[in-house]
């Protein structure tokens, strides 16, 4: 497996930034190796950052949004049927449902960074037809920071950036008890709008 993901990144590293985008859109390998690389291809004085993160941003995005086309266009029965082609399973499309439908749209933003939900999140956005707009507002901001921090990491990890999963978890921990915190002060004000009106 690790040979085919060397292989596939040296192939999107010929690519430069356009291989950054396309492989967070077809999303075969996890979108923090792929931008751990590109922090890499930084460090060795490849690319540049402003557009690696517009890149990542641009790619990171689309990937939702193809999943987000495809619970709109195709429902639950598509994805449970598909959604194996693209790495979500039936567990992931029934917990982000749930989460979906106790938090609201907001938990587009917030459910970014609480794996297992991450990227199947924008099923049932997809299913309830959340409006477009706001569900690209929500993915792009997420989006962002996480793309930057990936980056970073791989670019101060350097030739070491295929450890990038086990050096980030001190990052990502405090991200995911933020996302958690925030993603409930955000229901309880929006549970707290609802019982005043």
């Amino acid at each position: 497996m690790k040979e085919f993901i060397f292989s596939v990144l040296e192939f999107l590293s010929d690519l430069g930034y356009l291989g950054i985008a396309l492989g967070l859109m077809i999303e075969i390998i996890p979108s923090e190796i792929v931008l751990g690389y590109g922090g890499f291809m930084i460090s060795q004085g490849i690319i540049g950052y402003p557009g690696a993160i517009i890149a990542g941003t641009i790619g990171g995005t689309f990937a939702q949004l193809f999943i987000y086309w495809a619970g709109y266009y195709g429902g639950r029965p598509f994805l449970e049927k598909y959604g194996k082609y693209i790495f979500i399973k039936k567990k992931q499309i029934d917990e982000s449902e749930l989460w979906f439908k106790k938090y609201g749209g907001g938990v587009i933003f917030f459910a970014r960074f609480i794996p297992v939900v991450r990227h199947a999140i924008s099923i049932p956005a997809g299913i309830s037809k959340m409006p477009f707009a706001k569900f690209t507002l929500f993915t792009v901001a997420a989006v962002i920071p996480w793309t930057i921090l990936f980056l970073y990491l791989g670019n101060v990890l350097g030739e070491n950036w295929a450890n990038i999963e086990d050096y980030a978890h001190q990052y990502t921990l405090p991200i995911i008890i933020g996302a958690v915190v925030l993603g409930a002060i955000y229901f309880l004000i929006k549970k707290t709008k609802k019982t005043t009106n």
